[in-house]
């Protein structure tokens, strides 16, 4: 074949262009702006009681080590000043709403986590801004100024360093990873603030002598399988800086579960009751804030001797409030009363979910050369030309 007639070389794909944007302190924060008197102070979203969980804390609550989650009684101990205030899902959702209307005219692919934090694609420079960057820079302008309220966003290459980066420079803050700094970015970064690694998986990394990400890149992929299992390549290649995920918009959550592990088992009406309050509001709160809501609840228990058992119930409509959430969950829970043996674990799973948009209607059913994606790469070397 004469060299004129050989074929053209493929044209490599794009190198992907990823924000994270996450608000701060969300609902802390949308209190705080409707109600000057809040603004400067401690506060809680959520209940007071003996039985109460904190959903969201302000920046100024968190100084005392206040997290959501957290019992409040709990909270209290550790800020006695703290304000409790009830949450405004419906408030939250508003404003998720107008964030979101500021994302579309940026990206098309946008994947929303919650009501408070979305991944955009922005491969494509919807807007013809010019850079990742700017682009970041352009939405959190728009959200402060429409919302008065502030986000911070990570900008990267891939969804997993987005994710991480959008935290380094909180509150109100930009973290920026080009593709040369993927992985030494990945290195420096606690094994904690590894995003889908928990607390127990961290400490289990932890006695492994992995407390960094330069100290799990040091493990080879067999290690981590022998270990870790079928988790073992995910983190053999988030150590590395790599994730091959796309940004879904049609990212869809089928269930919302949450369980507890206690310290020592529970064999009393009490005890058990007591527990399942708190998975409940804990629970409860989660699938709110993310805008979802289901027609099963699902009661998981864990015996003393590991026998596992799950019992549900569906109603015809998504559940309508809390309150319902909480008898049907405590119904489930009486009918296996009493226990014969300690009960280690609980849990609570709200499934079938649906949308609010359509969470009301009982037929819904349940993913040439481009702009730089970095403004410091004005004259990009051989190391930064992944893009």
């Amino acid at each position: 074949m004469a060299e004129s007639d050989s074929p053209d070389p493929p044209t490599p794909a794009p190198q992907r262009k990823i924000i994270h944007v996450d608000m701060d302190a969300f609902f802390a924060s949308v209190e705080q702006r409707d109600d000057p008197s809040l603004r400067g102070k401690p506060v809680a979203v959520g209940g007071s009681k003996a039985r109460g969980v904190v959903a969201a804390a302000s920046y100024e609550a968190r100084k005392f080590g206040v997290r959501s989650a957290m019992p409040s009684v709990t909270a209290l101990r550790k800020c006695p000043e703290l304000i409790f205030v009830r949450g405004r899902f419906d408030a939250y959702r508003e404003v998720s709403a107008q964030i979101r209307a500021i994302f579309a005219d940026y990206a098309d692919e946008v994947e929303p986590l919650s009501l408070d934090e979305a991944y955009l694609d922005v491969t494509s420079d919807k807007a013809g801004v010019g850079t990742a960057t700017a682009i970041a820079e352009a939405i959190r302008a728009r959200i402060k100024a429409e919302t008065q309220l502030t986000a911070s966003a990570g900008v990267s290459y891939c969804k997993f360093i987005a994710k991480m980066a959008s935290d380094q420079n909180k509150p109100d803050g930009i973290c920026v990873i080009p593709p040369h700094r993927g992985a030494a970015f990945v290195a420096s970064l606690p094994i904690g603030r590894f995003h889908g690694v928990g607390p127990k998986t961290a400490a289990r990394m932890n006695a492994l002598g992995i407390f960094t990400g330069a100290d799990l890149v040091a493990k080879d992929l067999v290690f981590l399988a022998q270990h870790f299992g079928s988790s073992a390549e995910w983190y053999w290649r988030i150590s590395r800086g790599i994730d091959d995920r796309s940004v879904k918009s049609n990212r869809i959550r089928k269930s919302w579960g949450t369980e507890r592990t206690f310290d020592s088992d529970l064999t009393t009406r009490e005890e058990l009751s007591e527990a399942l309050d708190r998975i409940i509001a804990i629970n409860w709160d989660g699938s709110s804030a993310r805008g979802v809501r289901g027609r099963t609840i699902v009661l998981k228990v864990k015996y003393a001797d590991f026998r596992t058992i799950t019992r549900s119930h569906s109603l015809p409509h998504p559940v309508p409030d809390r309150a319902t959430f909480a008898a049907t969950a405590h119904g489930l829970l009486a009918a296996l009363l009493p226990v014969e043996k300690g009960v280690r674990l609980l849990g609570v799973t709200l499934a079938g979910l649906v949308h609010d948009e359509t969470a009301d209607d009982p037929a819904a059913s349940s993913e040439p050369r481009l702009p730089l994606l970095f403004d410091d790469e004005a004259e990009p070397n051989a190391a930064s030309m992944a893009i």
